[in-house]
């Protein structure tokens, strides 16, 4: 593919989307989705309800972790055509443990023009929500679903004196704390869920009082870990 001037070439947008509240979406995120050419999405089904919300009718494609090479040239031939692409994920901001960095990095190789449409982000969210040290942290997204290399992971942060944020699923959120508690020591827990939803709730405590709170629960939702630092280790 030749490479195309800024000039000629159209922008891809990383748009940031709601977390939870529909209402949470920018002026500026809505304006821009109005506008691009097309709309390239973890989800189309995901995406739609947030499109039909704001009655957006922009056409939508998938493009995920999964998507065949042929669905990132067909995105990058489209910018190189002058026309704008807006990628978003289900939600948050794309790229931040979500698909995408390989259509960013390619696009910027490219010469093409990538600009951000700033808005929600779970981990930030949930970092300021914690009341844990904000100034500097760590963030490790998602651990691996096998325990020797989850462990390995959290054995890293052993010392780290640093916030840090996980991700996690609520199938694996117990396994998850529980590896915690034993490579890590009982330490400052802020474990939120289901952020900016009607049911959102903030559960705080050293990793043991909320890993016996969550054995009491059937139901949990999207989840977000933040840890104390090894200063805070009880």
């Amino acid at each position: 593919m030749s490479v195309a001037s800024r000039s000629e070439a159209g922008t891809l947008f990383l748009v940031a989307t709601p977390i939870g509240n529909l209402r949470d979406i920018t002026l500026r995120a809505l304006d821009t989705l109005r506008s691009v050419a097309l709309i390239a999405c973890e989800d189309t089904r995901r995406t739609r309800i947030l499109l039909q919300q704001y009655q957006i009718t922009v056409p939508s494609v998938s493009y995920h972790d999964h998507s065949p090479r042929s669905r990132l040239e067909q995105l990058l031939r489209q910018l190189h055509q002058g026309q704008s692409v807006a990628l978003v994920t289900d939600s948050g901001m794309p790229l931040i443990a979500d698909p995408g960095y390989p259509l960013v990095r390619q696009a910027i190789q490219e010469g093409v023009r990538v600009e951000v449409i700033p808005g929600p982000s779970a981990c930030l969210s949930a970092l300021v929500l914690s009341g844990l040290p904000a100034e500097r942290f760590v963030f490790e997204g998602y651990l691996p679903q096998k325990r020797a290399k989850r462990r390995r992971i959290l054995e890293a942060l052993q010392s780290e004196t640093r916030t840090a944020i996980l991700y996690e699923s609520p199938y694996r959120i117990k396994a998850t704390l529980e590896d915690c508690l034993e490579v890590l020591g009982d330490r400052e827990l802020v474990l939120c869920r289901e952020l900016t939803k009607t049911f959102e709730e903030v559960l705080r405590g050293p990793i043991r009082n909320v890993l016996a709170e969550l054995h009491q629960r059937t139901k949990l939702g999207e989840l977000v870990i933040v840890l104390g630092g090894a200063s805070t280790k009880r």
